[in-house]
């Protein structure tokens, strides 16, 4: 007789990500993962060919989580789009810091998923549309990631809480005293 599929690969998936959420990915197997779910390991494996394939359906939940974030800030109007694309990530790393670890601090995240390409795809598209030449925006772009990225990583590990106005405050003085020096 053929198991009964009782738990959703769906539900199964947020409670890894709960389990993630708390312990890093690092903290997720099968058995922790059953006694999550409350259940044995025989539902997890039905749904899941192994830890790999779970952890790869985990890793596309974090990504859809951290998209979330940055789609968030931009619509929200609050911050100009770049800018948006920014805080959000920093907001990502505040909120979620063992979501943020996964996928921007280890090997196994976002090298996996193609987190960063898509991002930068979209960042170009941005400073395109408010007059940055490709060029320009290539290098505009990579010093600004080192210090969002590095706002990010000191959140993420515990290192800072600044107030988010000062946040705020030196990604905009990063933002013009790097143009400046680019002439942009």
């Amino acid at each position: 007789m053929t198991a009964k599929k009782i738990i959703s690969k769906g539900n199964i998936v947020e409670a890894a990500l709960g389990i993630v959420r708390k312990e890093g990915m690092e903290g997720l197997n099968v058995r922790s993962l059953a006694k999550a779910c409350n259940c044995s390991t025989q539902p997890i494996y039905i749904s899941f060919s192994g830890v790999e394939e779970l952890k790869a359906a985990v890793g596309a939940r974090i990504v859809e989580i951290y998209k979330g974030y940055i789609n968030g800030e931009v619509a929200s109007g609050k911050y100009p789009p770049y800018k948006a694309t920014g805080m959000g990530y920093i907001l990502f790393a505040k909120e979620e810091p063992q979501l943020f670890k996964y996928l921007f601090m280890s090997r196994s995240g976002a090298s996996t998923i193609n987190v960063q390409s898509d991002f930068n795809d979209e960042v170009f598209k941005i400073m395109g549309q408010i007059g940055i030449p490709q060029g320009k925006a290539s290098e505009l772009h990579a010093h600004m990631w080192v210090w969002v990225h590095g706002i990010a990583t000191m959140y993420a590990t515990g290192y800072l809480n600044w107030d988010w106005e000062t946040v705020s405050k030196m990604l905009t003085d990063a933002f013009m005293g790097i143009k400046q020096r680019l002439g942009i």
